[in-house]
């Protein structure tokens, strides 16, 4: 198989890798955002313990069960700041830590979807240049 044929399963096959390369980076920006969204809610839960020394958490058991618990010092927080590692913050020192990974996660949620932008223009033109090889594979047959 040589020639106009050849060249237009090898851009079939370019097409197929560029799509399922923006299907990862769509999953990937899908992570980043149920990420950065899980830290927007958890800033609003520490400002509300902070405001309301009476208020209440629910508490993850495991199994989709909960319990309802008082935070006996919402100024004491525990933050994981990578690898595992937990370290105790105040409350204040944990919303700024979860404002910075925000900022974090929105610059790669921009850079992700920069990187899908290209794949799709780069998608486009294979493309078109596939349809222009079979258009010509057909005038040239018929």
């Amino acid at each position: 198989m040589d020639g106009p044929e050849a060249d237009l399963q090898t851009l079939q096959f370019y097409l197929n890798e560029y799509s399922q390369q923006a299907e990862i980076f769509s999953r990937q920006l899908e992570v980043i955002e149920q990420k950065r969204i899980e830290s927007l809610a958890a800033i609003e839960t520490m400002k509300a313990l902070s405001a309301d020394r009476d208020s209440s958490a629910l508490l993850p058991l495991g199994g989709g069960t909960m319990v309802r618990v008082k935070v006996a010092d919402p100024e004491k927080i525990l933050v994981n700041i990578g690898a595992d590692v937990v370290v105790q913050r105040t409350n204040g020192e944990a919303i700024t830590f979860l404002q910075e990974k925000i900022t974090e996660m929105e610059a790669m949620e921009k850079k992700v979807a920069q990187t899908i932008d290209q794949l799709r223009v780069q998608m486009a033109e294979i493309a078109r240049r596939i349809e222009t090889g079979y258009v010509q594979a057909e005038r040239s047959a018929g």
